[in-house]
């Protein structure tokens, strides 16, 4: 989408007088100079032992607040709630609604949009570990507050309500079933409600902090929510070693997307540099890898696509088709608009580029895996209309590959799913036994997405 020029502020303010308080947060924000009313809110929770203004200097969140247009806030506790400067998630004295922190964090949206003029209705919120936690539980417990969720090496909604139960949902997630979870989510909120926010969820494979089955806990959580299924709309590969899983709603709109980081441990993904896609500052706890604020702001549309700049009228392209595949490229085609000046073409939610035909071809794509594009018609002001209908594209080429792991770890990994305290090879839904680290299978990969057992011999 067109963006506006990028915009600066002076820095991270203080903001005092936002309410009672019950929580006893801080609350923090910068906003670019210029911002016109309307613009979104994007809330962001720092993890354990970290702050308001670590959060601000290292997370990338400022570089897309001044491209994109939007207004941030960040809330910030301490020792004095809790001894590593944790958001208490797993106290519901503090993540349910209306009370402690989860209302102080409440107020904090009501005097933002008050103070800035931001929409209510295109409200986000962000966190990372403990914040993150903080944030499926704010997503829960306030679903008509917040448009969408972001959970960076975090935990399900409502998973604790202890500090015993805190460690083993950060170690060993509790067994439950996708409407467990949902479950979970629904008593949460308020009686009736049947809108709910769109969640991404980032999780580093190697993350022995919170271990990453925390992440497919979310995925079944969210997707319960929404009635829709455990398996992936599609799939496909970022940089950084980074695995999109996307789930659709019954639209065919994202609904719940699912980052796995290969390699990375504990902490939230950043990219250091200037690049359009790149982001924030390496550290203790923000690891250098791929930048997770700008893959979450464009699944939130606050690129344009429904964020801070007024959509354009030309109707959605018809017609969007595949015209040929190669090992690395994918072509497309559609029909024309009518008052069309460009075309942006997306993959997977992110621009991939721009064209004056009705057709285009994406180049540097990974062999034999599943892409999904949509495209939008840009009128002659800049504005790109709606988005049409989704197709998925698939590169030719796919290596079959082979992997012997336990069941729990096959599972962490997204190559199989659990239900019930059973394993199911992801894909072909075969039976592999008990949900554990005692069993053990070889699974082979025989096209994207889709694993078979193979314990009696796998050779690539």
């Amino acid at each position: 989408m067109a963006t506006a020029p990028q915009a600066s502020a002076a820095g991270l303010t203080q903001v005092t007088g936002f309410g009672s308080n019950p929580g006893n947060l801080s609350m923090y924000a910068y906003v670019p100079d210029g911002l016109p009313t309307g613009a979104p809110l994007v809330v962001a929770l720092h993890g354990c032992t970290q702050s308001a203004g670590d959060y601000y200097a290292n997370s990338g969140w400022p570089k897309f607040a001044d491209r994109y247009g939007f207004a941030l806030v960040f809330p910030q506790t301490g020792s004095a709630n809790n001894a590593n400067s944790c958001f208490n998630w797993f106290e519901p004295g503090d993540s349910a609604r209306g009370q402690g922190e989860a209302l102080s964090i409440r107020q904090m949206v009501d005097k933002a949009v008050a103070q800035y003029g931001s929409d209510s209705g295109r409200v986000y919120v962000t966190g990372l570990s403990a914040g993150g936690g903080m944030t499926a539980n704010l997503l829960a417990a306030y679903p008509d507050v917040f448009a969408g969720g972001a959970v960076d090496s975090g935990l399900p909604a409502s998973c604790a309500t202890s500090v015993s139960a805190a460690y083993t949902c950060m170690y060993g997630p509790p067994d439950r079933t996708p409407a467990q979870w949902g479950d979970l989510v629904r008593s949460a909120a308020p009686a009736g409600t049947r809108s709910w926010p769109r969640v991404a969820i980032w999780q580093g494979t190697a993350d022995t902090t919170v271990v990453p089955a925390n992440a497919a806990e979310l995925r079944d959580q969210w997707t319960n929510v929404w009635g829709i299924g455990q398996t992936p709309s599609r799939t496909e590969n970022l940089g950084g070693g980074t695995t999109l899983s996307v789930y659709d709603d019954p639209a065919g709109k994202p609904a719940v997307q699912v980052y796995s980081v290969s390699g990375m441990k504990h902490g939230l993904a950043v990219d250091p540099g200037s690049g359009t896609e790149q982001c924030g500052t390496a550290g203790t706890y923000y690891l250098d890898t791929v930048c997770s604020s700008y893959h979450t702001a464009r699944f939130w549309g606050l690129d344009g696509a429904g964020g801070g700049e007024t959509p354009g009228t030309l109707p959605a392209p018809t017609g969007l088709t595949v015209s040929a595949t190669t090992d690395t490229t994918v072509a497309l085609r559609w029909n024309a608009v009518a008052g069309a000046a460009s075309y942006e073409v997306y993959r997977g939610g992110a621009k991939a580029g721009t064209t004056t035909a009705a057709s285009f071809t994406d180049t540097g794509l990974a062999t034999g895996t599943a892409y999904g594009y949509t495209v939008a018609a840009v009128d002659a002001a800049g504005r790109a209309g709606a988005a049409s209908a989704p197709v998925t594209a698939t590169t030719t080429g796919y290596t079959p590959t082979c992997h012997t792991a336990s069941n729990y770890d096959h599972t962490a990994a997204g190559r199989a799913s659990q239900s019930g305290g059973y394993t199911y090879a992801r894909g072909s839904g075969q039976a592999m036994g008990l949900w554990n680290t005692f069993t053990t299978h070889t699974l082979k990969q025989t096209s994207p997405g889709y694993y078979v057992v193979a314990d009696s011999g796998c050779s690539p």
